[in-house]
């Protein structure tokens, strides 16, 4: 396990379900950002990866893994109490990815709400937070439209799940953002078309931001 003498440093992606943010985890990871590496941690990929192949999480008990099947087929949230489950996840990855101290880790799906963000504040220090800004009309047209091919056989995308998830977006993951302001985060908010690409995403928010001495600032 994975103890950092410090938390590590994130950006993280906030939006509704299929506001792009994974694509542009993606291609953050794939460019970088004012030269250094970004690391995407997609949660809910790594959540169905271990609901398909639980034996590649040899650290996981049964008990999580079921747990981690029931959210993804009713998009229940994880709470305070599955925070050892989460760290366990989160610091696997950070392993097997080597992330070193000055790469920026890209937060995709976690946290995903006030009392995850606080449980995990030992572990990561988010710098930002670039929030999709994305209408159930948009997000809607662009599952449909799917501009950067990464929808394809998602069954969490079945309309009573996105409407799940809609909804508790709107509840919990919204404020986030009031959360983090408070905790002194730069927050930059990228408006989100039917088709836009992740690489249009990504030219906005490079555009946007500035490096100033290893941090970023609006």
């Amino acid at each position: 396990m994975i103890i950092p003498v410090k938390p590590w440093r994130s950006l993280l992606l906030v939006g509704p379900t299929g506001s792009g943010k994974s694509p542009l985890g993606s291609e953050l990871e794939r460019r970088g950002l004012y030269g250094r590496r970004c690391v995407h941690f997609d949660f809910g990929a790594n959540l169905r990866s271990i609901a398909a192949d639980p034996g590649t999480w040899p650290d996981l008990t049964a008990e999580e893994v079921a747990d981690i099947r029931d959210s993804l087929a009713t998009g229940a949230l994880f709470e305070d109490r599955d925070r050892p489950m989460v760290i366990k996840i989160l610091e696997a990855f950070l392993k097997e990815r080597a992330v070193a101290e000055r790469d920026l880790l890209v937060l995709n799906g976690l946290p995903r709400h006030r009392d995850q963000a606080e449980g995990l504040a030992g572990i990561i220090a988010v710098e930002a937070v670039v929030e999709l800004d994305a209408d159930e009309t948009v997000v809607r047209a662009r599952m449909r439209l799917d501009p950067d091919g990464d929808r394809a056989g998602r069954a969490d995308d079945a309309p009573g799940a996105v409407e799940r998830r809609l909804a508790e977006y709107r509840a919990r993951t919204c404020p986030l953002i009031d959360h983090f302001i408070e905790q002194g985060a730069g927050i930059l908010v990228i408006p989100v078309t039917a088709t836009m690409t992740a690489g249009e995403m990504f030219d906005r928010l490079a555009a946007l931001w500035t490096e100033d001495a290893g941090r970023f600032s609006c």
